[in-house]
C-alpha cells in the first residue's frame, strides 16, 4: 500500500517525485486544445490524467509484477505553449520534445503528436506508428484547419516522419471521406477497425499489430477516443462502437517486446468526464506503457 491516502498523494503522475536528471524517461503534459474540431477542453488533460493516476499507485502490476515506480521515470512538468497560437505552439512543442530522449506526453489534442513525431524523426529517423483511436486522423485538414487535430498522420506520412507500412490503427470507425480511407491504405498503412477488434478478440488485433510494427522503433500515440463513450466519456469527439477499456489494455498487454521510444496519450477532455473514469483510462494506458517499458521493451 501507499504510505499516505491516495487522495493525499503528490499531483505529479503516479505521484512521482524522482529529479528530471535521474530519469530516463521524462513524462510531460501538453496543455493545448486549439486543434480540436468539436468540443475543446482537453487543455485540461494533462492535470486530469495526474490526479486519476494516483490510483494506480499502490502495487505492482498484475501482468508481470513490476512496480512502474521503481523504473527511471520523471514527471517534469509541462512544455510551454504559445497562447492562442496554434502554429507557434506546434513549433514549441517540437523544440522542446527534441531535448527528451523518451518522451511520455500527456495531451492535448491530438494536433501535439506532429510536432512531436518532428522531434522522434529527428532522433530515430522514420519509425513504426501505433495507433489507437476512432478516427484515421489523415484527413489533409480539419475542417479548414491545416494543422488540426484530424490531421497529424497526414503530414506525418507526407513528411516521412514514420513508414506507414509499419503503421497501425486500432479501433477506427467514424464516419469518413472514402477517398481519406482510400488514400490512407494506399500509403500502405494497416486499418483495424474497431468492429474487428470485437469480432475476432484482442489476440488477433495484437498479432496483427505485431507483425506490421515488425523489430524496429515505434512510437505509441493514443487517442483516448478509441475506447467506446461507455469508457471514455471525457473526449471532444466521441464514437460509438468503440474499445472497451479491458480490450485495449489486453491488446497492449501482448506487445512487450516491441522497441518502444516514446508515446503520447491525447483528447482527454475533463469537462466531459463521468467520475474520473477518462482520466483514469488516459492514466493506465500510460501505466501499461511502463510496465511494457519495464518488461524489455524500449
Amino acid at each position: 500500500m501507499a504510505p499516505t491516502p491516495t487522495f493525499a498523494l503528490p499531483p505529479t503522475f503516479l505521484a512521482l517525485e524522482r529529479p528530471a536528471a535521474d530519469a530516463t524517461k521524462h513524462i510531460y503534459g501538453v496543455p493545448f486544445d486549439l486543434g480540436t474540431s468539436n468540443r475543446a477542453g482537453a487543455r485540461f488533460g494533462p492535470t486530469a490524467i495526474r490526479m486519476a493516476s494516483r490510483m494506480l499507485c499502490d502495487g505492482h502490476h498484475p501482468g508481470n509484477w513490476v512496480d512502474p515506480l521503481v523504473l527511471a521515470v520523471a514527471d517534469a512538468g509541462d512544455f510551454t505553449i504559445a497562447l492562442g497560437d496554434l502554429t507557434e505552439s506546434l513549433r514549441l512543442i517540437e523544440e522542446q520534445a527534441r531535448s527528451v530522449p523518451h518522451l511520455i506526453a500527456l495531451g492535448g489534442d491530438h494536433s501535439i503528436t506532429l510536432p512531436i513525431l518532428r522531434a522522434v524523426a529527428a532522433r530515430h529517423g522514420p519509425v513504426g506508428l501505433l495507433h489507437f483511436d476512432a478516427h484515421v486522423d489523415t484527413w489533409p485538414d480539419s475542417i479548414g484547419q491545416r494543422y488540426g487535430h484530424g490531421s497529424p498522420f497526414y503530414h506525418a506520412i507526407n513528411e516521412g516522419l514514420i513508414e506507414p507500412k509499419r503503421m497501425v490503427q486500432i479501433g477506427i470507425r467514424s464516419p469518413m471521406q472514402r477517398e481519406v480511407y482510400e488514400w490512407t491504405r494506399s500509403r500502405g498503412v494497416t486499418i483495424v477497425p474497431a468492429l474487428s477488434v470485437h469480432e475476432e478478440g484482442v489476440a488477433a488485433a495484437a498479432e496483427r499489430a505485431r507483425a506490421v510494427l515488425g523489430s524496429g522503433p515505434v512510437y505509441l500515440s493514443f487517442d483516448i477516443d478509441a475506447l467506446d463513450p461507455a469508457f471514455a466519456p471525457g473526449t471532444g469527439t466521441p464514437e460509438v462502437g468503440g474499445l472497451a477499456s479491458w480490450q485495449a489494455q489486453a491488446i497492449l498487454r501482448r506487445l512487450a517486446g516491441l522497441a518502444f521510444i516514446g508515446m503520447d496519450v491525447v483528447e482527454v477532455a475533463p469537462p466531459y468526464d463521468v467520475a474520473e473514469i477518462t482520466a483514469l483510462a488516459a492514466a493506465t494506458v500510460v501505466w501499461e506503457y511502463l510496465a511494457l517499458s519495464a518488461d524489455g521493451a524500449g
